[in-house]
C-alpha cells in the first residue's frame, strides 16, 4: 500500500476515532454490563431488601386472564392494546404496559393493581425508566439522551464503522508481524500501543457486529421514514409493525366478544413454537372486541434469532377463533423477521449461554479500553519532545477523556448502590451529578494527577458494591454463592475484579506519571530543565571560530 494511502488511513482512523470516542466509551461500558439485563433484575429487586429471594413460578392460564380482566377495568385504553408480560424467577409479578389515547405510554404490575385506588391509578413509567436495568440500557444505546441521544448514537456507529475499516487497512501490511506482539518494559507507549492494536484486532468481529447492529437499530425509523417518502409512497409505515411482531395492528369491530383464554393461547403457540419455545408475554390487541388478535411472544433456545412470537386470533364467538395469523418464531419465519431477529440477537448475546453472555461482557469491557487508550495514545504521539510547553489543546483532551472515561465507571458503580438504597427512585439521580463532578474535577486538576486520583474512587465505588449488597441486604457474596444465587455474587465478583483493576490501572498511571517523560502531559515533574539551548553553529569563514 502506498505511503500517501496508509497516511490517510491514519489520519481517517484517528480523528474518527477522537470524535467517536467518548460515546463508544460511555455505550461499551453500559454495554458490558447489560448484557446481564435480567440478572441486574434480580440484584436490584427490592424484595431483597426484605430477605425475600427469587423462587420458581408457575403461570397458569387463569391468573393471567384474572390480571388482563381486572387492568381493563380500570383501565380500558389498556384494550386497543396491551403488552402483558409473564411473571418469571428475575420478576415474580405480571408487568403490563400500553399507549393511553395521547400516545404516552402507561404500566401496571399485579401488586399494584391489587391495592388500594392510588396504587391503581399510578401507571407511570417512572419506577421503570428509573431503575438501574433499564437505566444502563437506555446509557447505552442513547447515552441516557432520549430519543435525540439515540439519533445521535446511530451517527457514532456509522464514524465508528469506519474506524473499523480504516484501522484494519492501516495495520494489514503488518499484521504478521505485529498480531502477538505485545513488548512489556520501559517503553509504556509502545506497550499500550501493541495492546491497543492486538485488542482491536482479536475483537474485530464484535466490533462489525456492534458498528453495524448498532447504527442499524439507532437510526431504523430514520432510514423507514426516507424510504417511505422516496420509495414507496407513504405506504411503508402500515407495514413496518409486521416486521417486529406476528400480528398486523387491527382496528376495533364495535361488536363484544369473549377474548380466548390464556391457556388455549400459550398452548396454540407452543405447539407452532416447537418444544424449545417458551413463551414469555402476550400482545392483545381489542381485547373483548370480535376482532380481537393475541401475538405470544417468547424465545428459542439453540437458535441464533431466539425471539419470536405467533400470532393468533384470539376472538372466542368468531369463525376463525384460534387460527394462526403467523408464526414467526425459529424455523419457521419469514426472511425478514429472521434478519431482524438475527441481528437483535447478534448485537445483545440473548442467543448464547452463560459462557457466550461472559465473552460478550468481555468484548464488551475490551472495547471500553480501546476508547480510552486510543484517545491517550494520540496525546502521547503528538508529545514534543525536549519541549516543557505542551499545546493546551493536548492537556485539555487528556483531562476531558480521565473525566468522561473514569466518571462513566464512578457513575455507574455508584448506581448500584443507589438501587438498594432509594429503590423508588431513579439512579440517574446519582449517576449524572457524579458523572458531572468527575469532569469538573479533571478539567480542574493536572491530567495524570486527576487520572490516578479518580481511577482510586473508582476502585472505591466499584468495592462500594459488594459491600452495598452485603449491608443492605445480608446477601453478601459468600451467603449467595453458597445458595447458588450467582445472579447476585456474579455481580459482586465482577465488582471487585473491576475494583482491582482501576487499582492496577491507578498504579501504572502513578509509575507513569513519575517516571515517564516529562515532558508528557501525563508526567508530574516540571519539563523546565529541558528547554535546549540555542544551538551552537559553526562559521568557518571566522578564524576566532576555528
Amino acid at each position: 500500500m502506498k505511503p500517501n494511502t496508509l497516511r490517510a488511513f491514519n489520519t481517517l482512523h484517528t480523528w474518527v476515532g477522537l470524535m467517536a470516542g467518548w460515546a463508544l466509551f460511555i455505550a461499551f461500558f453500559a454495554g458490558a454490563i447489560t448484557v446481564f439485563h435480567h440478572e441486574l433484575h434480580v440484584w436490584q429487586n427490592p424484595a431483597r431488601l426484605e430477605g425475600r429471594h427469587a423462587t420458581d413460578v408457575q403461570v397458569d392460564g387463569p391468573a393471567i386472564d384474572a390480571f388482563v380482566q381486572k387492568l381493563v377495568a380500570a383501565h380500558p385504553d389498556a384494550a386497543g392494546s396491551v403488552y402483558v408480560s409473564l411473571p418469571t424467577r428475575e420478576e415474580p409479578d405480571f408487568n403490563a404496559y400500553w399507549q393511553d389515547k395521547a400516545g404516552a405510554w402507561q404500566t401496571m404490575n399485579g401488586t399494584r393493581l391489587d391495592g388500594d385506588p392510588a396504587a391503581r391509578n399510578d401507571t407511570s413509567l417512572d419506577h421503570v425508566t428509573g431503575e438501574l436495568s433499564a437505566f444502563l440500557n437506555a446509557l447505552h444505546y442513547s447515552l441516557g439522551l432520549g430519543i435525540n441521544g439515540m439519533y445521535f448514537m446511530g451517527a457514532i456507529s456509522v464514524l465508528y464503522g469506519l474506524a473499523l475499516v480504516s484501522g484494519v487497512l492501516l495495520h494489514l501490511p503488518r499484521l504478521k508481524k505485529d498480531l502477538f506482539a505485545v513488548r512489556p518494559g520501559r517503553n509504556l507507549k509502545r506497550f499500550w500501543m501493541d495492546t491497543h492494536n492486538v485488542l482491536g484486532l482479536f475483537s474485530l468481529p464484535f466490533h462489525l457486529i456492534f458498528a453495524i447492529t448498532g447504527a442499524f437499530f439507532c437510526l431504523s425509523l430514520i432510514m423507514v421514514m426516507v424510504f417511505n417518502a422516496l420509495t414507496f409512497d407513504g405506504r411503508l409505515m402500515e407495514v413496518v409493525p409486521r416486521v417486529f411482531g406476528a400480528t398486523p395492528e387491527v382496528s376495533a369491530a364495535g361488536r363484544a366478544s369473549p377474548t380466548m383464554p390464556a391457556a388455549a393461547l400459550l398452548a396454540i403457540a407452543r405447539e407452532h413454537g416447537g418444544e424449545r419455545f417458551t413463551p414469555e408475554a402476550i400482545r392483545f390487541q381489542r381485547y373483548g372486541d370480535a376482532n380481537a388478535v393475541a401475538e405470544v411472544r417468547g424465545d428459542s433456545t439453540r437458535a441464533l434469532g431466539n425471539g419470536g412470537a405467533v400470532g393468533i386470533h384470539a376472538a372466542a364467538n368468531a369463525p376463525d377463533a384460534g387460527k394462526l395469523i403467523a408464526n414467526q418464531t425459529a424455523g419457521a419465519r419469514d426472511t425478514n423477521h429472521m434478519l431482524y431477529s438475527a441481528m437483535f440477537a447478534l448485537h445483545y448475546g440473548t442467543y448464547g449461554d452463560l459462557a457466550m453472555r461472559m465473552v460478550y461482557l468481555l468484548a464488551g469491557l475490551a472495547g471500553a479500553f480501546l476508547f480510552y487508550s486510543g484517545n491517550l495514545l494520540w496525546i502521547e504521539t503528538r508529545r514534543r519532545t525536549r519541549q516543557a510547553e505542551q499545546p493546551r489543546v493536548h492537556r485539555l483532551l487528556a483531562q476531558a477523556t480521565v473525566g468522561v472515561c473514569i466518571g462513566t465507571c464512578i457513575g455507574v458503580a455508584l448506581c448500584f448502590p443507589a438501587a438498594l438504597l432509594w429503590p423508588d427512585q431513579a439512579v440517574s439521580r446519582v449517576f449524572w451529578p457524579a458523572f458531572a463532578a468527575c469532569i469538573a474535577w479533571a478539567l480542574v486538576r493536572h491530567p495524570a494527577r486527576a487520572a490516578i486520583e479518580l481511577l482510586w474512587v473508582a476502585a472505591l465505588a466499584a468495592l462500594g458494591v459488594p459491600l452495598a449488597n452485603g449491608i443492605l441486604t445480608g446477601d453478601h457474596l459468600f451467603v449467595a454463592a453458597l445458595n447458588g444465587r450467582w445472579a447476585v455474587a456474579g455481580f459482586d465478583i465482577g465488582a471487585i475484579a473491576l475494583a482491582a483493576g482501576f487499582a492496577a490501572l491507578a498504579r501504572a498511571t502513578q509509575r507513569r506519571a513519575r517516571g515517564g517523560p516529562v515532558e508528557s502531559v501525563w508526567a508530574l515533574r516540571s519539563a523546565q530543565t529541558l528547554q535546549p539551548p540555542l544551538p551552537q553553529t559553526e562559521d568557518r569563514r571566522n578564524p576566532a571560530s576555528l
